[in-house]
This record gives structure tokens, sequence and C-alpha cells, in this order.
């Protein structure tokens, strides 16, 4: 089960957090807020949370109050919570044509979900020695032991089973905008796929009455058909409501059900997911970025679990709701879904579409729009155009280097990655500020995700060393000064997976006063606790066979979103902005402190 910190813990890690954030006055006045709260008020908040846990042993502390924090927030999903993983191309370029890898993948994705569902799918374990633990003896051994504590067997080997709860969301899933908090739905009887092509909504059953899934060739006949379909797009494109603030979003949802829609809205709702096919193909990387974030809201539906995109050329990315689950469950997924459509396919290039009746099989959506609705409809598009025109996305790759090296020379890949982002702030703003990293904590039941705060007064000393004292620093010192906030990052690291941070702590303190009626604490009302939960630099890492790149919009205004990956000889980063920040010249300065800091790692002295 995820721990409850101690209070003391949570406080003391909190003002370290703090810390380089803050002048010495500022602090002082965080200090004495945070040992009131610590000695008064708090201390009551956390036995009243320590007792609740421990009558809802079946869940985590924090499970209740992160689905409320998803669900009551009113902001779009889109570019504030959905976010983007994009596949690898197949290695085989023929099977890279739209219908081809659209069959394959969905073909995949049913496979995928019918193992699910029948309890056969693989358990997900964090394997810390592999040898010992990633082996077919240990896998037959660990299967006779009693779940009650087959558990334990694992951890004797240094294996940690995750927290695969959230797994049931992904499919036949969508999020439900209603006033002041949305509702999470899910109908696992449905058989049908839900597929946007130009605006139009098409579905059709992959799964007969015996349970079974349709033959592959059935399902490429059934897309091929909607991939020639000459309907022109609905001049009020639906998918842009879903584009919208979540109280205007639920006003016209019921008014789109008062209006004779509901059928239709049922079997989107339910529907396994959505399969988004893209008319254009892809020019670049930023372009890719740009289609799986946000792209053409008329061809999405923000709302479901997840949306398969796959473009004109074949590119393939997932955009996915965040309410529901975390990046744990999606990757896997898409892991699964990558290996089996290019090492199994379903249908080669050669593969003929079964000789169906499509048109019969194929149901196109119609919706009833009055007035209302398509004003609605209208102001949801400008909105959502404005809002993606004010968005900057920019990556980059640093090739001189990567885990390689940096496990050569003892340091953390990536501690080393988040020092160059606190560096090259430092750079261009001159300015230390609040820094999130997301950290799973799907070891736990119900485990969720903490808070990792990567700017430190390590982070902060060494930044300051290489951007304004470079003259003052010899090159061992400089090394010494990376070592030391590589070794701080590793111990935050842990303790966050390991549920010893203090961000969700806090939270869930917060949220219980306020649950109860009461007075805000003072320590919530502090402006140094407000910023350091405006996260200006937000940050999320992943590495993995299938995904080419990972992008999130950032979650301030004035902030930047960075998606990264620290790859065996590279370092990736899509950083996404709005126009209070110069995202562009944000990468040049982390390309400018990856160099350095390399480079004093190979022991070469760097110019300023």
């Amino acid at each position: 089960r995820l721990p409850v910190p101690k209070l003391e813990d949570t406080i003391m890690r909190y003002l370290n957090a703090q810390k380089p954030l803050l002048s010495d006055d500022q602090f002082r006045k965080t200090e004495e807020l945070a040992q009131a709260f610590k000695k008064g008020i708090g201390r009551e908040l956390h036995e009243q949370l320590v007792a609740q846990d421990n009558q809802n042993k079946h869940t985590s502390y924090i499970t209740g109050p992160w689905f409320d924090m998803y669900l009551k927030a009113r902001e779009p999903v889109v570019l504030n919570f959905n976010a983007f993983m994009s596949f690898n191309p197949d290695p085989k370029p023929e099977y890279n044509d739209q219908l081809i890898r659209a069959t394959n993948m969905t073909v995949s994705a049913i496979r995928f979900m019918k193992t699910f569902r029948a309890g056969c799918l693989e358990p997900e374990v964090f394997h810390l020695n592999p040898e010992k633990s990633d082996t077919e003896i240990f896998k037959k051994i660990i299967r006779f032991v009693p779940s009650s504590i087959s558990w334990f067997g694992a951890y004797m080997v240094n294996a940690y089973p995750l927290d695969m709860s959230q797994y049931f969301r992904l499919f036949n899933s969508t999020r439900i905008p209603k006033l002041n908090k949305d509702e999470l739905y899910t109908d696992e009887k449905a058989k049908h796929l839900l597929v946007l092509r130009n605006g139009n909504f098409y579905v059709f059953d992959v799964i007969d009455r015996d349970g079974n899934m349709l033959k592959p060739s059935e399902i490429q006949a059934h897309l091929k058909y909607i991939l020639s379909d000459n309907s022109p797009a609905p001049a009020f494109p639906l998918g842009y409501l879903s584009s919208e603030n979540r109280d205007t979003w639920a006003l016209l949802r019921k008014n789109l059900l008062e209006n004779g829609n509901e059928e239709a809205l049922q079997k989107v709702d339910s529907a396994m997911f959505c399969l988004s096919l893209d008319d254009f193909p892809v020019k670049d990387v930023v372009h890719v970025s740009h289609t799986m974030l946000h792209g053409d809201a008329a061809n999405r539906w923000y709302d479901k679990s997840f949306n398969l995109i796959i473009t004109k050329d074949g590119t393939a990315g997932i955009n996915f709701e965040h309410s529901w689950g975390d990046g744990v469950a999606v990757l896997r997924f898409q892991n699964e879904v990558f290996k089996d459509s290019t090492k199994t396919p379903a249908i080669s290039p050669q593969s003929q579409p079964a000789s169906v009746d499509s048109s019969k099989a194929v149901q196109k959506l119609d919706f009833k729009l009055n007035d209302a609705l398509k004003a609605g409809i209208t102001k949801a598009k400008q909105k959502f155009d404005a809002t993606v025109e004010s968005l900057s996305l920019n990556l980059i790759q640093f090739q001189e280097g990567g885990k390689e090296l940096l496990k050569q020379k003892k340091v953390s890949p990536d501690a080393v990655a988040q020092l160059a982002f606190q560096m090259a702030f430092l750079r261009q703003y001159d300015q230390t500020v609040a820094t999130y990293e997301s950290c799973s904590t799907a070891a736990f039941k119900h485990g969720r995700t903490e808070t990792i705060r990567p700017a430190s007064v390590h982070t902060k000393k060494c930044s300051e060393a290489f951007v304004k004292e470079l003259s003052k620093h010899s090159t061992e010192e400089l090394q010494k000064l990376i070592v030391e906030c590589s070794k701080y990052h590793g111990r935050l690291t842990k303790e966050a997976a390991m549920g010893q941070g203090f961000d969700r702590h806090l939270f869930s303190l917060r949220y219980l006063a306020l649950s109860k009626g009461l007075p805000l604490p003072d320590f919530y009302q502090d402006q140094a606790y407000a910023r350091l939960n405006h996260n200006i630099i937000s940050t999320s890492t992943l590495v993995s066979p299938a995904v080419q790149l990972g992008g999130f919009g950032p979650v301030v205004a004035d902030g930047f979103g960075v998606a990264y990956q620290v790859q065996d000889d590279w370092i990736g980063c899509n950083v996404s902005s709005y126009p209070a920040r110069n995202g562009k010249e944000f990468l040049q300065c982390i390309h400018k402190s990856l160099e350095d800091i390399f480079n004093v790692l190979k022991g070469k002295k760097i110019g300023s």
C-alpha cells in the first residue's frame, strides 16, 4: 500500500524544495508557517488522514483526491491535460501504408484488450535485477505462490509488481462532461470501434456475438470503405465540443441529448477506442508533435481514454485523456501494440480485404444540431484555433552523448538532463523557478504519481557556477558540483518512487481540510506555496523501443512543457510553450548546457 509519509519528513522535504526559490527573508516566513502547521492544524489533519487511510485498505490515500483534482478541473482537456506519445515507424516500410497500419494496430489493440480481459496479460513488473527475476524459472515458481504473499516472493529477488488497476479504463471508456465535476464512464459490453475521418464519425463492430474478434480482412474492408468515403466534412464538426471548457461542454452536451442525439452519443462514449484517420502526411517531427498533441479537433474526440491517430503516410500516435490513468498504463499498451503489429502483423501489403458489404456493417453517425449547438461548435472552433495558434513546439536532439557516457562517469542520466534544464533557464531568464518531474508510484496499490522537485540548492549552485562564475572554478570543481547534483537527484527520485515525496501528502491534507469545510490553513495561503505549485518547468520522461517522441502542453501560461528522453548516445527534448516564453531559445540554452556538462565530465576546459 502507498505509505502516508511522516509529517516531519514532508515539512522538511517541502522546505528543501522551497529553499532555492526564495530569498532569505521569504524563506524565514515560509519556514515559520510550515513549523506552525506541523505543530497545529497540520498535525490534526495528518492524524485524520492516517485514520482514514487505515479504514480504506482497498485503495490509496491519493486515489480519491487525485481523481477529484482531474475531474473537477474546468479547463479544456486538450493541451491542459491530454498528453501524446507517437509510435516509431514500422521497420518494414511497406507496412506504413495508412490502411495496413490502421488495420494491424486495431487488431493488435483488440488482441491486447482480449488478453487483458481474459486475465492472461503478463503482470507489469519492475525488475531491479532482471538476470534473477525476469526469467522463465522465476515466472514458473511465482505462478504457484498464493497471491496474498506472491508480491513478497517477488521482493526477495528485487522484482516489484506494479499496480494495474487503471488498465480496465483503457477500453470502452470516456470522460463525460458534467457541471462542476466530470464522470468517467466504461461500458465493457460494447463491441464497436469509433473511427473519425474528415470530421465524420463512423462505428462498426469489431467483436462478434460470441465475443470473437472480426477477421482482420473484414476490419481492413471496413476501414478501406471509410477511407474511400467521399462524404464532405460536416459544416459543424462535433469533435470541437470535446475541446471546450468542461462546464460549457457539459451544457452543450445536455442540449445534444435533448435534441435527439442520445443513441449517437452513446455509441461514441462506449466505443472500444477512437481511431482517428488523418488525410495528410506529416512533414517533420514538429508536425508530428502538433498532429498528435492537438491536431484538428474536428477529427479527434479528446474525451475518449485514448485516440489512436494514423496519418496518410502511416505515422501513428496516441493522444490520451489523463484523469483515468497515467503514462505507465498507456506505455505498456503502446509497447504491446507496436511489438504485436510489427512482429506478427494481422495483414500484409498483399492481403486482400474480405468481400463483405461494408455499407451495411459501417454506420455513419448523424448528429441533429439546433442553432444553439451550431453556435457552440463555432465558438469552440474559434477558441481552439486561437489557442493552437499561440502554441509553439520545438525539438532538439543532442548528439554528443547520452546514457552510456553518463553511466561511465558514474552520474545519473536523468539528473544530468534535469540539471541542464535548470542551467538553461538560469541562462535565459536569470532565475530558478518551480520545476516538476513526474514519477510513477505504481509500485503501490492504486498508486498514481509523485512529484520530484529537480530545482534544489545543489542545482542552483552548480548552474550559477556554469552560467555566472565559470572563470572561478576548475574543471574538477565543476565535476564535483555535477556529482553532488546527481546524488541528490537520485535520492529525490528514490524517495518519490517509494511514495516519500511531499507534494501528494500536502495536497491530500489540503483536500481533507476543504472537504471538512475547515478554513484553509495559513500554510496553504502562503504565496510561496502557490509559487511552488505554479510549475513553470513541467517535465516528464520516457524511453521505449515503441515510442518515437512524446509531449504535452505547458501547465501554466508562462511555463514550458518539457518531454525528454535520454537514449544510449543522444538526448531528445520536445518543448511546448505559449508567447510568454521563448521555447526555441530555451532549447538552445539546454543544448549549450548539455554541451558544457558533457565537456566537463570528459575533463575538458569550457569557455563561457
